[in-house]
């Protein structure tokens, strides 16, 4: 059994258990607890019953729906009205068992029920372990654009067992890469060649590159998240958490748009596409850098492209990003290799320009 631990620091920290095996500890982390609760998809409805009983705990079961389609009002209500039913106190805990979104889902439950009970959370999918489940962010979408209402909660602990990446879908395999390869572009540079070397062993849900490449991953965002828990707002070549949303901004437009039927990597995979050919074009970031990431996301074969005539469309749900600001649209951009930077209301003509090169 290969484990190694990550620690995050915030107000309260915490650790991300990762490797083969890594539910094994899942009892010590719920031993004091009286009850709990999983949260899961319909698909892991047997995995969550078996994880209830490795535990000494009266189990409940709370089945959401999948992906996206979890993250909604009228799910979470599902949820509040269920632990209610089950007579749940703050002597009891709630365990995330699924993709982000499940796992969003399960943290923004347990931040707001009784102002907050014990969360642990177990992602199944690479996006899960590398994004969603570290940094303490959770929260539902709202028809107006995603993530819009939410709540900042730290986990108890995470755990990141590899071996249930090995029945993923090899669509998910590849639409979690995609958070893999920002923290490349971001802040390791190590990950990019990792990939580069064999992208199909880079895919490989029981290789030794797929440790290699979480386990970085996940130290990236830690490391981000431990110096700005809370997002402060960045100025220039001063970026705090929000480099995490490299390549978000046109991202989740393009989740929307699309009805949240891509995957979450494939439209952040277009984003980042977009944001270093407008990085580019601003004469902010070298050619070989922008086309790299063209290269690197097609060879995991995540799009790259999108078509010109959703400008509009996109443009105007832009408007509602997380880190749009009164004074206008707002970007994380790289200026080399490893380093970000904030661009403040660019100009449209530059916009249009760069999403037009991606049709």
């Amino acid at each position: 059994m290969r484990i190694s631990t990550i620690d995050v620091t915030a107000e309260s920290p915490y650790q991300v258990v990762v490797g083969h095996g890594a539910l094994e500890f899942l009892p010590q982390y719920l031993a004091d607890q009286r009850r709990v609760a999983v949260i899961h998809p319909p698909l892991l409805r047997d995995q969550a019953a078996r994880l209830g009983a490795s535990c000494e705990c009266e189990l409940l079961l709370i089945e959401v729906p999948n992906a996206e389609q979890a993250k909604t009002g009228a799910t979470l209500q599902a949820c509040w009205d269920a632990l209610a039913g089950a007579g749940f106190t703050r002597s009891d805990a709630i365990v995330g068992l699924g993709g982000g979104a499940t796992t969003d889902l399960a943290g923004f439950v347990a931040a707001t029920w009784l102002r907050g009970v014990r969360y642990v959370s177990v992602p199944t999918t690479v996006l899960g372990m590398v994004d969603a489940a570290v940094g303490g962010k959770t929260g539902i979408n709202l028809a107006a654009g995603k993530n819009l209402v939410g709540s900042f909660y730290e986990p108890y602990t995470v755990l990141c067992d590899l071996a249930l990446l090995e029945s993923l879908p090899e669509r998910e395999m590849r639409s979690g890469m995609a958070e893999v390869v920002k923290a490349g572009f971001i802040a390791d540079p190590a990950i990019l060649s990792i990939i580069e070397d064999d992208p199909a062993r880079a895919l490989d849900p029981g290789g030794d590159e797929i440790c290699a490449l979480v386990k970085r991953a996940i130290s990236v965002k830690a490391a981000v998240v431990g110096a700005d828990l809370r997002e402060r707002t960045s100025v220039g070549r001063d970026v705090g958490r929000e480099l995490l949303n490299y390549g978000h901004t046109l991202g989740h437009a393009i989740e929307r748009h699309e009805g949240f039927r891509w995957r979450h990597g494939e439209a952040i995979s277009v984003g980042m596409t977009f944001v270093a050919e407008l990085s580019r074009r601003l004469g902010r970031l070298d050619d070989d850098t922008a086309e790299r990431h063209r290269r690197i996301l097609a060879a995991l074969k995540l799009p790259t492209s999108y078509p010109a005539k959703a400008w509009p469309q996109l443009r105007e749900a832009m408007n509602l990003d997380k880190k749009t600001r009164g004074d206008g649209l707002r970007f994380v951009i790289l200026e080399e290799l490893g380093h970000g930077a904030i661009l403040d209301n660019p100009d449209e003509g530059v916009l249009r320009n760069a999403f037009e090169s991606l049709a």
